[in-house]
């Protein structure tokens, strides 16, 4: 299997962000978690691969303060939303007009809110995410500012204790990670209306990190719901994640 290359793309004010492709045919763009990557989401375990066997394209940026990408600390590159304006930016960056988006848990948010801003993706796939991940966002940033706040001295049995872990593991840059996490705002489940695509909401069957999946698909006006084995963060691990996006892009 060919290994998938990496270049840079200017996102909003000019930061460099990294861009991972693999696979040639019809374009895809995916979107990672929060203090995850490209690497760990899509391509470690496999997701990627299945995807360009299948002839796809896969489009994968680190955002912002994520793997290889800036992580700035000046407060002006953190405007409200400045997350979607990178995905808005690569669009624009690769002239992208027919393709796909896939994102995971903060990937799956931003994508919900750059459709909502108006992207256009033929097809679209909300992974690891329910309802009150979008619709009630700001308990979810609380606790990864607590994270952040506490790092260092979250003990084992703490809820807080597995999220603590994972960035460290991920060298986040955690300055930046704060300043970013203030850029996101409650989508209004009427907002939601705007995502008439067909989409595939994804989730692990023991994952309600975001809340509600069956809500979400619920409330979407053209969604299917598909539940695959694992917690939030196993479900990106087993081989289920690549086979249903595959099969439901290439409907």
């Amino acid at each position: 299997m060919t290994e998938a290359t990496t270049e840079f793309f200017p996102g909003f004010g000019g930061a460099q962000l990294a861009l991972h492709r693999l696979g040639q045919g019809r374009p895809v763009v995916l979107l990672h978690g929060l203090f995850s990557s490209a690497e760990v989401n899509w391509i470690k375990f496999g997701t990627a691969a299945r995807l360009s066997e299948e002839g796809f394209e896969c489009l994968m940026p680190d955002l912002r303060v994520h793997g290889k990408s800036a992580a700035p600390h000046e407060p002006e590159a953190y405007p409200q939303d400045v997350l979607v304006r990178d995905l808005e930016a690569l669009v624009a960056h690769l002239g992208l007009v027919d393709f796909d988006l896939v994102g995971f848990s903060l990937g799956s948010r931003t994508s919900a809110r750059a459709v909502v801003a108006g992207l256009k993706p033929r097809r679209l796939v909300l992974g690891g995410m329910g309802l009150e991940g979008l619709a009630g966002w700001a308990r979810r940033q609380d606790f990864f500012i607590d994270v952040i706040d506490r790092f260092g001295t979250i003990r084992p049995g703490d809820p807080a204790y597995l999220s603590q872990q994972f960035l460290k593991s991920m060298g986040v840059d955690r300055e930046a990670a704060r300043l970013l996490l203030g850029t996101m705002a409650d989508t209004d489940p009427a907002e939601l209306g705007a995502i008439s695509m067909p989409t595939l909401v994804l989730c692990g069957d023991k994952d309600d990190d975001n809340g509600s999946a069956q809500r979400l698909a619920e409330v979407l006006p053209d969604a299917s719901l598909v539940l695959i084995p694992g917690t939030h963060m196993s479900s990106v691990t087993v081989p289920e994640m690549g086979r249903e996006i595959a099969a439901f892009l290439s409907r």
